[in-house]
């Protein structure tokens, strides 16, 4: 991860962490200490914490590949290799621990990958933060029981639209394409539907 200690990346920094009270309560002194303490980087453009999940479909981010590629390492789960999950749906996740809405959704994706046989879930904890900061944290928190990577907020990964808020989740097929995605909270529930949706578009007439 690379450091935080130019010049020009201090002042990135304070210019990003200035957004970040759109995805935390107002007013929550902890969340504000936290984010403070991880210097957690928000998207440039963040969804307020009521913003209804997207129901746009987004058959591939603008510009970047149909079928994205995702290798990274985890925290708890070893290498996460996207491509190793080709034949069933995966759930790609991007979140931060200084975001409320991101936090509430942790319990539904857990119990969506744990209830799925053909779906995987990956978190893509997307802020500066350490490992041992990262496992402090779950300490006191739901903690995601599906694999999670910290990615580094100034280098996403380059085959997925950079988000403009979190959380924001992006749905592939089985087939390793961008069929969606959900810029806003999003529930297992939600998800389902949409898998179930898809499945029926693509069922012959």
């Amino acid at each position: 991860m690379r450091p935080a200690n130019t010049p020009i990346r201090a002042l990135a920094l304070a210019v990003l962490v200035a957004g970040l009270s759109a995805c935390r309560p107002a007013g929550d002194a902890a969340s504000e200490a936290h984010a403070a303490a991880t210097t957690a980087v928000p998207p440039t453009d963040t969804a307020p914490t009521d913003t209804a999940p997207s129901t746009d479909s987004a058959p591939a981010p603008a510009g970047k590949p149909t079928h994205p590629r995702l290798v990274v390492d985890t925290l708890d789960h070893g290498r996460f290799d996207l491509a190793e999950h080709r034949g069933g749906w995966a759930v790609v996740n991007f979140w931060a621990t200084w975001c409320a809405p991101c936090l509430k959704e942790i319990p539904d994706l857990n119990a969506l990958d744990a209830r799925r046989a053909d779906l995987v879930v990956i978190g893509l904890a997307y802020e500066e933060i350490t490992p041992e900061a990262m496992r402090a944290f779950y300490v006191d928190k739901v903690r995601p029981e599906y694999p999670v990577s910290i990615i580094d907020p100034f280098a996403p990964p380059a085959d997925f639209d950079t988000p403009r808020g979190l959380p924001f989740t992006v749905l592939i097929d089985p087939q390793g394409a961008v069929v969606h995605q959900f810029l806003g909270p999003v529930t297992g529930a939600e998800i389902e539907a949409k898998i179930s949706a898809l499945k029926a578009a693509s069922m012959p007439a």
